[in-house]
């Protein structure tokens, strides 16, 4: 029991240290370079407006950027209205997808990237509500030498709305410990909602070609090919430069999106499944350690250690990603966040989704 809670410590100090390392990193501003901004976008007539509103309001010379709206075949008005409000904004077009040469987004977000203009790429969804500081922050990290980039990309909480709550509480979990190992020099997953390369980077390394093990997962297998190729990556994090969006409107909505994402994980390289595996159940191990009280009262304590180590963590990262979960929710939704993890998992072997065709407030 003890040798649980030991190992349970010592990775949660390297962790906490591995993300205080990454928030303090020193990234500075930069306007300098030339960025194409890619979106794919598929029947989003109720989004689009506010994105490119807020596309609008980046804080990046007109001159330096733009924002290049891929409609991948909508059945809704994307394409019409999109047209409108870009109106004479001549450094943003939208343009038609048409066949692609790969299936589902990635065919999408290639035809962009063929299309670009500028030699440096950030991809985002049309769902997405990007800060003004966005480019800034990966023009800085580019002008640094780095050819992969990924930031930090929290959801908009719906109050009392449980399936919003469990997903902005898995978000905020998923970012302590993906960031805490990219800056541990083990970067696994990158949400395509906000993450960007050189060209020539994403080129080099075959593009999305290697990437066609699952439907989805453009994001997460374009960043294995990114490790496996040792480009020089990094994570973004600074407060002007998050990029927020919704989350899952139902529990049907929010299961098949974390199937997908199970399934893309079983691709990972071999060591970041190994350390994910590992720290799941050990999680998993100890927060249902109660049960095990039977044989021994003492296994209170193992889950005591790990809900309050969690909450102290929660608590002092929380507001870098604007959540405001107070400690008996963080208590709760932790738990669901754990149960479903198994469910998941299941989903994803058994399960396989199609490719969305409505893509109505749901996060990429």
């Amino acid at each position: 029991m003890l040798i649980f809670a030991a190992i349970y410590i010592f990775i949660q100090v390297l962790l906490l240290a591995g993300f205080l390392k990454y928030l303090k990193s020193s990234r500075g501003y930069s306007d300098n370079l030339k960025i194409s901004v890619i979106t794919a976008s598929r029947n989003e007539a109720d989004n689009i407006k506010n994105f490119i509103l807020a596309s609008s309001g980046l804080d990046y010379p007109s001159e330096n950027f733009e924002l290049i709206i891929v409609d991948d075949n909508s059945t809704d008005d994307t394409y019409k209205l999109s047209e409108e409000l870009i109106g004479r904004k001549e450094n943003f077009r939208i343009i038609h997808c048409g066949d692609k040469s790969l299936p589902a987004k990635r065919g999408a977000l290639l035809k962009g990237i063929e299309e670009s203009s500028y030699p440096y790429i950030m991809i985002t969804d049309a769902d997405c509500i990007p800060s003004s500081g966005w480019l800034r922050t990966a023009s800085a990290l580019f002008e640094q030498g780095y050819n992969f980039i990924f930031g930090s990309a929290p959801l908009l909480r719906k109050e009392n709305n449980f399936i919003s709550s469990v997903s902005c509480m898995e978000n905020l979990k998923n970012h302590f410990l993906s960031f805490s190992l990219a800056s541990l020099g083990l970067p696994y997953t990158a949400a395509a909602r906000s993450m960007g390369f050189s060209k020539e980077a994403f080129f080099k390394i075959g593009g999305y070609n290697n990437t066609l093990d699952t439907l989805s997962g453009d994001d997460d297998l374009l960043l294995r090919e990114a490790v496996r190729n040792k480009l020089k990556i990094k994570a973004i994090y600074d407060e002007d430069a998050l990029v927020f969006s919704h989350t899952p409107s139902s529990l049907t909505e929010y299961m098949t999106q974390k199937t997908r994402h199970t399934q893309s994980s079983f691709h990972y390289l071999f060591k970041h499944k190994l350390i994910l595996s590992s720290w799941h159940l050990l999680n998993l191990f100890m927060i249902f350690s109660p049960v095990l009280m039977i044989v021994d009262t003492q296994f209170i304590w193992v889950f005591s250690l790990r809900v309050l180590t969690a909450m102290v963590i929660f608590s002092m990262i929380q507001g870098k990603f604007g959540y405001k979960f107070n400690p008996l929710e963080m208590l709760w939704y932790d738990i669901i966040c754990e149960v479903f993890i198994v469910f998941n998992f299941f989903n994803a072997l058994f399960r396989k989704p199609e490719w969305k065709q409505n893509r109505k407030d749901q996060p990429g």
